[in-house]
């Protein structure tokens, strides 16, 4: 067989669909979302290209690896586009229709796009997602009559999530708790973070397959922080042993079919210091005044200002680090984020029933000054009509949390 014999791109509908995340009819109306937006802003196509924004769409959660990806919607297709050495898993857990790309040539990848979107449309992108390559390459092979940013309306239609996935959401945020508790009982003197993690992480993809028998299980994680390490909210596990008096950061992070859920703890192992105890305390409080913010009607920076003012009457509001909490939906560490509905100073979006947040201040006191460390705690909220519904379970603060 010579070159020019082998295929740019094919369908490889290998096996029967498997079971998604959703049913056929969440996936419908999320596309008939997008579709409304395509309308409103006269796009004819949308390249969606965002692990988030596919998952979203059709169902597919792909390993890019180095591959472009994509999901191709059109007023009557909604095609993922996938790379060979996926074979027919994406067809198996996309919603929707799939097109396999060959590497036989370069950039066979958006000559598959192109069969689905054509030419000289008015496309859609996302653009906090495509690179300056693949917009050049967009431009090349679509020779697009105008092309139209539609990540701002993909962003508030995920904002507000559906019924099954706050019921996804809420069995997460139970599977967190989960992990919480096997961490609590491997808390040791002498044990190493990495040993705690992985107690976690293996009780929550246990959880994860009980709950959830069908569902593809990866990217369920553990960041378990002692002394100086629970500076930074992100910060890896090590393999540091843990000492008596040592402040530690409980995280437990299940991933179910693309969506991340989450648990945040301050502990102390064996004893806490005064110092230490009046900063937990206060940050404790603090973690309970937003709580009592969340609800309807109340906006981001609103919820910011009043948190703000809480830290500086007790002169503790230049060790805060981050903003106090974030939306929920298909986001990851490495993926995913809905920017619009995070509680900070510069975020004006008003809360609305339907909408998922966590509530998570957190202070940092620099290395050598009495109570060191990072404190904080973190639930997940679901906004109802007349408030909030908190959805976390494990226990916050000192009474609970000095362990081993």
């Amino acid at each position: 067989m010579t070159d020019t014999q082998r295929p740019e791109f094919y369908r490889f509908h290998n096996g029967e669909k498997a079971a998604l995340p959703f049913a056929a009819e969440e996936y419908a109306a999320r596309l008939a979302g997008l579709r409304a937006a395509m309308d409103e802003a006269g796009v004819t196509a949308v390249v969606l290209t965002s692990m988030q924004n596919v998952a979203y769409y059709a169902g597919f959660l792909y390993c890019a690896f180095g591959r472009p990806y994509a999901c191709v919607v059109t007023p009557a297709d909604c095609v993922t586009i996938s790379a060979g050495i996926d074979a027919g898993q994406p067809w198996r857990r996309s919603a929707g229709d799939n097109i396999t790309y060959t590497d036989w040539a370069r950039d066979n990848f958006w000559r598959a796009v192109r069969s689905v979107a054509g030419t000289g449309g008015r496309i859609g992108y996302e653009g906090d997602h495509l690179t300056l390559e693949q917009s050049g390459k967009l431009q090349a092979f679509l020779a697009p009559a105008a092309t139209v940013d539609i990540a701002p309306a993909t962003m508030r239609q995920r904002m507000h999530k559906s019924p099954a996935e706050i019921d996804l959401i809420r069995q997460g945020a139970a599977v967190a708790d989960v992990g919480g508790y096997a961490i609590r009982e491997a808390v040791r003197e002498g044990t190493r973070e990495i040993d705690v993690a992985m107690a976690g992480r293996d009780a929550m993809e246990r959880e994860i397959a009980r709950r959830f028998p069908e569902a593809e299980y990866r990217d369920t994680w553990v960041w378990f922080q002692s002394g100086l390490n629970t500076d930074g909210a992100h910060n890896p596990v090590t393999g540091r042993a843990l000492a008596r008096g040592d402040i530690l950061s409980l995280n437990t992070f299940p991933m179910i079919s693309g969506y991340y859920t989450a648990l945040e703890r301050t502990m102390f192992l064996g004893a806490v210091d005064p110092a230490s105890r009046e900063i937990w305390e206060a940050n404790v409080a603090a973690h309970e005044l937003g709580i009592s913010l969340i609800r309807p009607g109340a906006s981001c920076s609103g919820i910011t200002a009043e948190i703000n003012a809480f830290f500086a009457d007790r002169d503790l509001l230049r060790y805060r680090s981050f903003g106090y909490g974030h939306s929920f939906g298909i986001l990851s560490h490495y993926y995913g984020r809905e920017a619009g509905l995070e509680l900070r100073e510069d975020i004006d979006t008003v809360l609305e029933p339907g909408m998922v947040v966590s509530m998570e201040p957190m202070l940092t006191i620099p290395d050598g000054q009495p109570g060191a460390g990072g404190y904080r705690e973190h639930d997940i909220l679901v906004v109802t009509a007349d408030g909030a519904e908190n959805i976390t379970g494990y226990p916050y603060g000192p009474a609970f949390n000095v362990v081993g």
